[in-house]
């Protein structure tokens, strides 16, 4: 099987991501005009298959307490963890979601950080936005947007957030040096870095790593757990650690969460981390008002469980 280049994956990626995100917006609508009718829609996992494993993941990953005040609606997830589970989130504090779907990581975000704090969605569907903009309106939350953009060129200032989270989504894309790098610009000094992934056990053959299907399904583009650490380090992240699944790993492959900070300006790990940083880009192509204000920088977040299943 050829090599697949990055254009090819992301367009796969892309057309898959939006058509969920269609297949949902006219299941909301159907449900509108005619109660009693199902917003779930389709996903990844298949036609039949979709209602009952986006259902299984949320009782898996979540709470009840956590969805018990949202809208039937928002109740979706593909992920393969809770990144807001070990963010440590508090008051006052700016959280960007990537890859945020239909919002869901984002208002959980949202009610963590109250009316002073802030949750930023950013997906690269046009459609996905957009639903996600709808479960917003229904949800009723004045602190939380939704932006489209791409994780590897950001849409947003530098050091404009406390805190980036992401559900099962930075496997998805073919650069994730890129993603790092914009990570970190994007973090405020002191700010946090806390995924959920699905990270590889074992080296993938060529054949696993160019497999389209297995791309959009969170798998043929996951990282080795040692080459994560090895790029968050790389684009100047201090203290990275890991924490996988326990599912056996059977597959070859795993969740992870993935946690690391992005140093103090002065403080003991910055002068490593500056230069590996220096070539980030800077600057934003958000138009004024946008982005958010400045805050304090934020501590490290407290320990949790580890994440189990995966996504699709």
């Amino acid at each position: 099987m050829a090599k697949r280049s990055p254009h090819q994956i992301k367009k796969f990626v892309r057309e898959r991501y939006g058509a969920r995100a269609r297949e949902r917006l006219t299941g909301l609508e159907a449900r509108e005009s005619e109660p009693g009718a199902s917003a779930s829609g389709e996903s990844c996992c298949g036609p039949s298959e979709a209602p009952a494993a986006e259902e299984s993941l949320l009782h898996l990953f979540y709470a009840a307490d956590e969805l018990k005040d949202l809208p039937e609606e928002t109740l979706s997830s593909l992920g393969c963890g809770n990144p807001t589970a070990i963010a440590g989130l508090r008051d006052g504090e700016y959280v960007l979601d990537l890859g945020s779907g239909g919002g869901l990581d984002c208002f959980l975000a949202a009610q963590k950080v109250g009316p002073s704090g802030r949750a930023v969605g950013m997906d690269m569907t046009p459609d996905m936005v957009e639903l996600a903009r709808r479960n917003a309106g229904k949800v009723g939350l004045s602190n939380v947007e939704f932006h489209q953009g791409e994780m590897e060129r950001m849409p947003f200032l530098d050091a404009s957030f406390d805190v980036i989270i992401s559900n099962c989504v930075i496997n998805l894309s073919p650069d994730k040096d890129a993603v790092f790098r914009e990570s970190f610009r994007v973090l405020r000094p002191g700010g946090r870095f806390r995924v959920s992934d699905i990270v590889w056990l074992r080296a993938p053959t060529e054949k696993e790593r160019s497999d389209l299907e297995s791309w959009a399904g969170c798998v043929a583009g996951a990282l080795m757990v040692g080459e994560y650490v090895a790029k968050l380090s790389a684009a100047g992240f201090s203290d990275v650690r890991t924490r996988l699944g326990d599912d056996g790993g059977d597959r070859g492959f795993t969740t992870a969460y993935v946690e690391a900070e992005r140093p103090v300006a002065g403080g003991p790990a910055f002068a490593e981390s500056s230069g590996a940083a220096a070539d980030a880009p800077s600057g934003s192509c958000c138009a004024a008002g946008e982005t958010p204000e400045v805050a304090a920088a934020a501590a490290p977040s407290e320990s949790t469980s580890r994440p189990r299943g995966r996504c699709c």
